[in-house]
């Protein structure tokens, strides 16, 4: 008989994890409080994986709880809608005459953080609002958000000045901010399936990738973001197909 007392160690391991992830990103916070940008960015990196961590092993280890989800979904507010945020004012706009344009690009950013994520609590709880359909998540995901709203970073990085555009910079961290709390259908990396015949090839894109991610980090990521948003009206057409077939049938 099991003894309510006490818990199984493997109960806490995705906890854990998530909670590593919390400290990641505060440590990003203070990384670009004091001027360590790569850094800041490093670590915001790193709470995108192990966010990814925590769900995969508290479905294999079979402890997934409430308590889990609801501290995911704080972690992933505190990452993904705070950190960036003040990331991208810090960097692009604090001392500047566009400040103000940044701060309410960074407030929009952190709303439709907080906005999706009350929405996907409400999912798991109300069979009428749903965030995923087939294979398709319905807006961009949270770590998917972020990476989008740091675009001008990375850009930044990757030789271009903080004076460049900076309206057009705020009207793009307000338009990804906005995709968030969208029902665009976007891809499911979770649901996507290859050929066995293919699986060589796609182990050497990942290998091609991680190493691309190591020697040249921001193209690489601004790259991915490209793709990513080129990829929003191919889903979107994919998901008005088979809602068409289904309505045929």
């Amino acid at each position: 008989m099991t003894n309510p007392s006490r818990i199984k160690l493997r109960h806490m391991v995705p906890s854990m994890v998530t909670v590593f992830a919390i400290c990641a990103g505060l440590t990003s916070l203070r990384m670009s409080l004091e001027g360590h940008l790569e850094m800041a960015l490093y670590f915001i990196l790193l709470a995108v994986f192990l966010d990814a961590a925590d769900g995969k092993l508290a479905r294999f280890l079979d402890t997934a709880s409430p308590f889990g989800a609801e501290l995911d979904t704080l972690a992933d507010f505190f990452n993904f809608g705070i950190v960036p945020g003040v990331l991208l004012y810090n960097t692009l706009y604090l001392g500047t005459d566009h400040s103000s344009a940044g701060w309410l690009a960074t407030l929009v950013l952190a709303v439709c953080c907080a906005l999706r994520l009350a929405r996907f609590n409400l999912s798991s709880k109300s069979p009428d609002i749903a965030l995923k359909k087939d294979n398709y998540f319905v807006g961009v995901p949270a770590p998917a958000l972020a990476c989008l709203a740091l675009m001008p970073i990375f850009m930044h990085l990757n030789g271009w000045k903080n004076t460049d555009w900076p309206l057009l910079r705020a009207a793009y961290i307000i338009c990804v901010g906005l995709l968030a709390v969208s029902t665009v259908p976007t891809y499911s990396i979770k649901h996507a399936s290859i050929r066995r015949s293919h699986l060589p090839f796609a182990v050497i894109a990942a290998v091609v990738l991680v190493v691309c991610l190591m020697v040249y980090p921001w193209p690489t990521l601004i790259i991915g973001n490209c793709l990513y948003l080129a990829s929003l009206p191919l889903s979107y057409r994919a998901q008005q197909r088979r809602n068409l077939s289904k309505t045929v049938e």
